[in-house]
């Protein structure tokens, strides 16, 4: 049986040394730049930049080049404590990032808060009591025990 997965995430940036910057600052990781692209390695998934204009281009010559608001679409980074939450969204913020809602205590027992990026893309920066991490980074869920 295959196993389907994300591999990669790609963002459709306005400045793509600004937003390697930034993704560096925020998330740690050296990243690698290939033709014009920035691909950053996570456990399990790449983020990848690419220039707004390019990337609708390469989907279709016809797609609207429209971005606004809020998409539906919200992007994740969980955390191993609360701490590092605070210690993420306060880097993201260094960094240039909008901070959305503050870190606090959420409905389902965890502990949250948003930022937007420098092109608007909202992340949410989470902890939670039922998720682990294994030792390459990554995440999954407790087993009940």
């Amino acid at each position: 049986m295959k196993i389907s997965r994300v591999t990669i995430l790609t963002l459709g940036v306005a400045d793509l040394g600004k937003a390697t910057d930034f993704y560096q600052a925020v998330l740690g990781t050296p990243p690698k730049r290939s033709d014009g692209i920035t691909f950053i390695e996570l456990p399990g998934t790449w983020l990848a930049l690419y220039p707004f204009e390019k990337l609708a281009e390469d989907i279709s010559p016809d797609i609207p080049l429209t971005r606004s608001g809020f998409s539906g679409v919200t992007l994740a980074h969980n955390a191993r404590s609360k701490d590092e939450v605070i210690d993420i969204l306060r880097r993201a913020k260094s960094a240039g990032a909008k901070i959305v809602k503050e870190p606090q205590d959420t409905f389902w027992g965890g502990f949250s808060g948003y930022f937007s990026d420098l092109d608007g893309y909202y992340w949410e920066v989470a902890w939670g009591p039922m998720f682990e991490f294994t030792e390459n980074g990554a995440m999954q869920l407790k087993e009940d025990g």
